[in-house]
């Protein structure tokens, strides 16, 4: 069926999101899932089930925000840091692929420290601590996507 084909390509959309800031990755594939779920009448993928990895997909957000906000706070950067960082990293993607986006939250933090007056070495520091809390961030989500993916599976097959 053609909703299973859609269901199939918002979970990979999904699961490509965790890593790619642009897309929010999680949600997409839990939208994928719940489709997926709601298709074959909740029969293989049940209510539970879901409700299950709808809540994961809560925690992934609330993952999202907490990691790169702890990291940023604790090295004492400013809120428009983090959207420093975010800018960052979506330009780095898109000029620079990769390694734009490895690289660009470090310098979006940095510009924007620097900016409102911060030492080139306090922006670096408050930059990587800031780039380590997004670091940690995406490897709690791409977890958390695999564990989804896994519970979704295990109920379809079983």
């Amino acid at each position: 069926q053609l909703a299973y084909i859609v269901s199939g390509i918002l979970i990979l959309v999904g699961l490509l999101g965790t890593v790619l800031p642009v897309l929010p990755g999680i949600p997409v594939a839990f939208a994928g899932m719940l489709l997926a779920a709601w298709v074959g009448g909740f029969r293989e993928i049940s209510v539970f089930t879901t409700v299950l990895l709808g809540v994961l997909t809560l925690a992934s957000i609330g993952i999202d925000f907490l990691a790169s906000a702890l990291g940023a706070h604790r090295a004492g950067a400013s809120k428009m840091a983090i959207v420093g960082a975010s800018l960052g990293s979506l330009l780095g993607l898109l000029f620079f692929s990769l390694p734009g986006l490895i690289i660009g939250p470090f310098i979006g933090v940095m510009a924007v420290e620097t900016a409102k007056g911060k030492s080139v070495r306090e922006a670096g520091k408050i930059g990587f601590a800031t780039w380590i809390g997004m670091a940690v961030g995406v490897a709690l989500k791409v977890g958390l996507a695999f564990a989804m993916l896994g519970i979704f599976l295990f109920a379809l097959w079983y």
